[in-house]
C-alpha cells in the first residue's frame, strides 16, 4: 500500500511581542527624545531671538513707538558707514588682543604649576578660581578705584617710587590696559583650571619615560604637554575669543560717571557697549539690531578660522608624527 508523504504544514509567521518592539523603538529613538529639551530650548532662547533680531534690523524701529517702516539693508549701511561704529571695532579688537593674549600664556604656566606635586593643591586651584567668582559688576568697581586718576592706588604707588600719574581714563591705551587687567583677573584662573584638567588626562608613563631618556622640564612640557593638550587649548583659545569680542561690563563701569559709555572720547567703547547706547540711549533698536548682526557675522567669522587653522595645525602634527615613526622603523631595519 503506497502511502502519500503529507507536506509540511506552512510556517504561519507569528507576531512580534509587543515588548519586543517597545524595546526596538526604545534603542532608536531614544536618544532623540533625550537630546530634545536641549534643542527645544536652545530654539526658544537661541535660534528664535537670533532671527527676531535681524528681522528688526530690516524695519525702522524706535524704542518707544516700536516697528516702523521696512528699510531692508539700511541700518547696516548706516553703520558700516559710521566713524563711531568703527572705533568701537578698534577698540574691541585692541582689548581683545591686550587681554586674550597674556591671559592665555599666564594661564597656561598657573596650570603647569598646578599639574606640579604640591602641598594643599586642592587649596591652590580653589583660589585660582575665586577671582572668577566674583560678581563682575564688583569687579569693575574694584578696578575703577585702583586706576582712579586722582586717588587711585595705582597712581599713589607710581608717584611713590617718583613717576607720573597715568590719565587712566582720559588717555586711550591706559584706558583699556586698565580693563584689560581687570578682565585679565577675572578669567585667567578660570582658563587655568580647563588647561589643569587636560593636563591630568595626560598619561604619566610618558613623562617617566621621557625622563627616563634624559628629557627636561621645559622640554617634556614644550614636547608632551602642550601636544597632548592642543585640543583643549583651542577650545580655550575660542572661548577666549568669543568672550573677549563681546566685552560690556568692564568698559561700563570703568567710568560710570562719564555721560558717554565707554570714554569721554569714547576711547575704550567697545562694540557691545556701543550697540547698548545706540538702543537704550539713542532708542533706535534698528541700528542696534544691526550692530549686533554684523558682530555675531565677525565672530562666526572669526570662529571658522579658528577650526581652520587648528585643523591645520593638527594634520601637520599628525604628519610629523607618522614620518617619525617611519623614519625609527627604517632605523631599525
Amino acid at each position: 500500500m503506497a502511502t502519500i508523504a503529507s507536506s509540511p504544514a506552512p510556517r504561519v509567521p507569528t507576531r512580534q511581542p509587543l515588548k519586543q518592539k517597545l524595546s526596538r523603538w526604545d534603542v532608536r529613538y531614544s536618544p532623540y527624545l533625550y537630546i530634545a529639551p536641549f534643542f527645544v530650548l536652545f530654539g526658544l532662547v537661541g535660534l528664535f531671538p537670533l532671527a527676531y533680531t535681524f528681522v528688526v534690523s530690516l524695519n525702522k524701529w524706535d524704542l518707544l513707538q516700536g516697528p516702523g517702516e521696512w528699510i531692508g539693508f539700511d541700518n547696516f549701511a548706516a553703520e558700516l558707514g559710521d566713524p563711531l561704529f568703527w572705533n568701537s571695532i578698534a577698540n574691541t579688537f585692541s582689548i581683545f588682543l591686550i587681554s586674550a593674549i597674556p591671559q592665555l600664556i599666564f594661564a597656561l604656566i598657573i596650570a603647569a604649576v598646578l599639574d606640579q606635586n604640591l602641598r594643599a593643591r586642592t587649596f591652590w586651584r580653589l583660589s585660582v578660581l575665586l577671582p572668577y567668582v566674583v560678581t563682575p559688576v564688583a569687579v569693575a568697581l574694584i578696578f575703577s578705584n585702583l586706576f582712579g586718576e586722582k586717588y587711585g592706588l595705582v597712581n599713589n604707588m607710581l608717584q611713590g617710587v617718583g613717576l607720573d600719574p597715568v590719565l587712566w581714563k582720559t588717555e586711550a591705551l591706559p584706558g583699556q590696559l586698565a580693563i584689560a587687567t581687570m578682565v585679565n583677573w577675572r578669567w585667567t584662573g578660570y582658563n587655568a583650571l580647563i588647561l589643569l584638567a587636560a593636563m591630568q588626562a595626560v598619561p604619566r608613563d610618558i613623562y617617566e619615560s621621557a625622563a627616563m631618556d634624559g628629557a627636561g622640564s621645559m622640554r617634556r612640557f614644550f614636547s608632551i604637554t602642550i601636544p597632548s593638550i592642543r585640543p583643549t587649548f583651542i577650545f580655550v583659545i575660542i572661548t577666549a575669543t568669543i568672550g573677549g569680542l563681546q566685552i560690556f561690563t568692564e568698559p561700563k563701569l570703568f567710568d560710570a560717571s562719564s555721560s558717554i559709555p565707554g570714554g569721554v572720547f569714547r576711547q575704550y567703547q567697545t562694540t557691545v557697549l556701543y550697540l547698548w547706547d545706540m538702543a537704550f540711549n539713542r532708542g533706535n533698536f534698528g541700528k542696534a539690531a544691526a550692530i549686533a548682526w554684523i558682530l555675531f557675522l565677525i565672530i562666526v567669522v572669526i570662529g571658522i578660522v579658528n577650526f581652520l587653522l587648528s585643523r591645520r595645525i593638527a594634520s601637520g602634527e599628525s604628519a610629523r608624527l607618522s614620518r617619525r615613526v617611519r623614519r625609527q622603523l627604517e632605523a631599525r631595519r
